[in-house]
Order: structure tokens, then sequence, then C-alpha cells
């Protein structure tokens, strides 16, 4: 259109210099431009102002592109053209696993001192359970910016080089602390983590809301699936309780999932042909007596879910958790469910609670506030998962261990 513009401009005033140039001998009648009065010495300024009357609209024309150009978009739409901040990566399945590392609550501005331990026990897979990054914002750049920050650190470079990476976030790096389905930049923070895990923009994944995935690796008898919720995008409101040890009331008509997210998981459960299934969660499923952020805080959600593992009957289900900044290890028995069901909880990777106990009547083992990552050790007897539930903190201590025979 500019083209086109500035030609049919200058059309205009070369057939006025053709006009006179050429035509002044003839009968004014047969000129092809002529206008009475006009004299050869006003030309130049007549096509001057010609020139003038256009440019205004090519100037228009110029800067409604411009702003059409510049208009805003929603961060969810920008691509990612940095490789440090995202590089696509699908997760290969077919490897089979033996180590499996994860944790939970890496504030990115204190000292990530726990990468070169972790490294040191050759896992397969490193699984996140939330607060990746402590960013606490709405601007989805600065939430980008954190990841990036976390991704170009040498130690976890040398991690993502060895072992594959999934999870999913929990509230402060969903971008609020106790963040829930009301929160206006949830698409966006959604699109940061997918971005940070590299996962492709073709995967189906990007396509439906919610951050919930599941990934089946191995072969045949030896085959481990991890179902990996999301606590945070589709849950319900709390009220806050102003008693000083319980931070909300319990909602007894509230909802962790959503019905979307609940058939998904039914499904995973109902049709999964792993003989170890690990169900993840930011937030503790079993312990049940602290006032924190847990299942326990929708009641009737965590009797749906506890409900849900006995009726689908899916072999050998581990729950791994974090969110508390201290590890335990929580043991239930579900009438109905051939094998016990344990809450392996990591959290605090780079900060830790203040108080060094709290009643949990489901522990087994001890409550350990340190620093700490997780790790599961996974043989096989006759096709039949032993999975050594490992507490480890800085300088790959072991603080605890605990050998579970399915």
């Amino acid at each position: 259109m500019i083209f086109l513009l500035l030609t049919k401009c200058i059309m205009f005033v070369c057939t006025i210099f053709a006009a006179v140039s050429f035509e002044t001998d003839s009968p004014r009648s047969k000129r092809p431009f002529f206008i009475p009065g006009m004299k050869k010495s006003k030309l130049l300024p007549t096509a001057f102002s010609v020139m003038l009357l256009c440019g205004p609209a090519f100037s228009q024309h110029q800067d409604d592109e411009f702003q059409a150009k510049s208009a805003p978009v929603q961060f969810e739409d920008v691509e990612v053209l940095d490789q440090e901040a995202y590089k696509p990566k699908p997760i290969d399945t077919t490897m089979s696993l033996a180590v499996i590392a994860f944790g939970s609550c890496n504030k990115i501005d204190k000292p990530q001192t726990l990468w070169a331990d972790i490294i040191a026990n050759n896992p397969n897979i490193w699984v996140w359970l939330g607060d990746i990054i402590y960013a606490d914002t709405s601007d989805m750049r600065a939430l980008a910016a954190h990841y990036k920050r976390l991704k170009t650190n040498p130690g976890y470079k040398k991690l993502r080089s060895r072992a594959q990476i999934i999870g999913v976030y929990d509230d402060h790096d969903y971008g609020i602390n106790d963040g829930c389905k009301d929160y206006p930049m949830k698409i966006g923070a959604k699109k940061c983590l997918m971005d940070f895990l590299d996962v492709p923009r073709n995967s189906p994944l990007r396509k439906r809301e919610g951050a919930y995935q599941s990934y089946t690796f191995g072969k045949g008898a030896q085959r481990i699936k991890f179902i990996i919720m999301d606590t945070r995008y589709f849950r319900d409101t709390l009220q806050p309780d102003p008693n000083p040890n319980r931070r909300y009331y319990p909602s007894m008509t509230g909802d962790m999932l959503g019905e979307a997210q609940w058939r998904w998981l039914e499904n995973e459960l109902k049709n999964s042909d792993a003989n170890l299934n690990i169900l993840c969660s930011s937030v503790q499923v079993i312990a049940d007596d602290h006032g924190h952020e847990k299942w326990g805080n929708f009641p009737n959600a965590r009797k749906r879910l506890l409900q849900l593992i006995v009726r689908t009957q899916p072999k050998n289900l581990l729950i791994i958790s974090g969110d508390r900044h201290m590890t335990e290890v929580s043991k239930m028995d579900l009438q109905g469910l051939p094998y016990p069901l344990y809450d392996f909880t990591s959290s605090g990777m780079t900060h830790i609670r203040s108080g060094t106990s709290e009643p949990n009547k489901f522990r087994v083992g001890d409550m350990i506030v340190k620093k700490n990552f997780g790790v599961l050790k996974v043989y096989w007897v006759n096709d039949h998962p032993v999975v050594t539930l490992e507490a480890r903190g800085p300088k790959n201590e072991l603080y605890q261990g605990i050998t579970v025979k399915y």
C-alpha cells in the first residue's frame, strides 16, 4: 500500500510536467492537463502542494502499520527465542529408571549448593514438586527471568545434561503465595513452566488448561509411571483461620483438581500398565494434623482421591510431595488396597522451616528439618519393585532410608 500510494503521487507530478513541457504549443482545449489561470511559473508550487497532500496520507498509513505491528500481545503467545531459556526436548520414555531424584522449595537468590550432591546419586530423572523458584510475581517476564537464572546455573545445567527433568509448580512459582484458580495470570504461569521444562510447542500438554501430565518409562514388566497432578490451577479458595496454629478453615465443598483433571486422573490410574506408579503432588496428601497447606484442607477432595486409588487399584502406587520445608515419610493402610500407601515428602533445598517437630499420626521414621532432597532407588525382584526412600542433604549425607517391598 505504501509503494502504491507513493507511485501514484509521483505519476501525478510527472503528468503535470509532461502536460506543460510537451503540450504548451497546443491549443488549450487539447492539452492533457489544463487548469484555467495556471501558469508555468506556478507549476512547481502546485506539484509541491500535491506532495504535501500525499505526505500525511503516507505518514498516517506508516503510523497505522507500525501500530498494528506494535500491538500488545499476551505473554503466553510470545515465542521464546533464547535457547538458554527454552530449547525443546521431548522426554525419552524408552529408558529404564533405577534412580529417581526429586525436590522442592528452591530460592534462586540463595546458594545453590545441592546440585553436586544430587548428581552424585546418578539419577536418571529429576522431578520438581513445586516452588522451583520463588518469584511471587504477576509479571510473566520477571517469572521467566527467574526460571532462566536457575536454568543457567552451572550445577543445574550439569544435572540437566545427565538426567531428564519433569515436574510441576506450586504457589511461589505459580506466581502468588497459596495461589489457586482465581489467579489471573495462571495461563502465563503455566507457559513459563512449560518453557522451563523444555516442553515442545506441539505437545498436547500445552494445548489444555492446567499443568497435569503423565509419563511411563521403561519396558515390559518393569515400567514406572509418573502421574503429576496440578494442585493450583483449578483449586478452590480457602478462608483464612484466625487460629495461629491453622492457616485456613477446612473447605468441605471445595476441590483441589477440577472435574477435567479428576477424569484424567481416573483414566491414568485405571489404565496404567506400570508395575510402579508414582503419584506426584506439590502438597502433602496423607499428613493431616498440621495447619498448613495440604490435601486435608479439602477433606472431601482428599477422601475422593484415596477412594479413587482404592477403586482403580493401580499397581504399587507411591506418593511423593513437597512444600513443607522439611522431609518425612507418611504411611497409610487403606481398606481394599493390597499394599500400604506411602507419601514421601522432600522440601527445602535452600532453606528450612522454623520448629523441629509437629504432630503426624501417619509418620514413619523421623521428621528431619534440614536442607534436603529425595532419592528413590528402585530394583526388581521377579517383576516386583523394591523401592528405597532416601532423604539426603549437603555432602550427600543420608539422613534416613526406608525400604518398601511391593
